[in-house]
């Protein structure tokens, strides 16, 4: 089995992999094919079906694992996977082939805390506590990308661009005394808590209906005036 990371170019490669993106697009020429983002641990990349669409289209959708047979080729400098043949692989397990951050999730977990420890006022230090211990909110942090397409766009994701711009923000305060550091401390660990309401589960993490409607900004602070009003 032939890990994302590990393709090459002109490369035959067969690999089970979890669908991210699936589109069906047609040619200039007015031919369909299938643009399809596969992932894996160690990655993600763009796929196209151009030849049997109609059978291999039937067979697979967003989020599925599948079993991908094809040739690795190179189009505007990046790899691309052309397919051959594909199947569902109902045995594989979809939440495992999600590419996820390499640093301990538990470790940067208790930066997490740590951080929101530093907070003294208690009005803010309660209401980074009622959401940040929530128990429908800290699972969803430690699992959701920042950004599904973007920048920390693996699962834990979210956890580690939250600490990483806490962390910052701390710094910050300590460099400039007169900033007010609890304020801007809770308001980074807070910043994007809204994703955790916005987006769905793996390994597409689409936007769900209420997060295409309303936006991690909106759900974040509709969160927060539940739990910390």
């Amino acid at each position: 089995m032939s890990a994302i990371r590990e393709l090459e170019d002109e490369r035959v490669v067969e690999g089970v992999y979890a669908v991210a993106r699936k589109q069906r697009l047609q040619t200039r020429a007015g031919r369909p094919y299938l643009a399809v983002e596969l992932v894996d641990p160690t990655g993600r990349i763009q796929a196209r079906v151009w030849n049997d669409v109609e059978l291999l289209d039937a067979r697979f959708a967003e989020g599925d694992a599948v079993r991908v047979l094809g040739r690795v080729e190179r189009y505007r400098d990046k790899l691309q996977l052309d397919v051959r043949s594909l199947e569902v692989d109902a045995e594989a397990d979809v939440e495992a082939l999600t590419p996820t951050l390499r640093r301990d999730v538990d470790e940067l977990d208790g930066f997490l805390e740590f951080l929101a420890g530093e907070i003294v006022t208690p009005e803010l230090a309660s209401a980074v506590s009622r959401c940040l211990d929530d128990g429908a909110v800290r699972p969803r942090l430690r699992a959701l990308p920042a950004t599904p397409d973007g920048h920390h766009g693996y699962a834990g994701g979210l956890l580690e661009h939250t600490v990483g711009v806490a962390t910052i923000c701390r710094e910050t305060a300590q460099l400039h005394p007169r900033l007010r550091a609890d304020l801007l401390l809770a308001a980074a660990l807070l910043h994007d808590v809204g994703r955790t309401l916005e987006l769905g589960g793996p390994p597409v993490f689409r936007p769900t209906a209420e997060g295409r409607l309303l936006g991690h900004v909106h759900l974040g602070l509709r969160l927060i005036e539940e739990r910390a009003g």
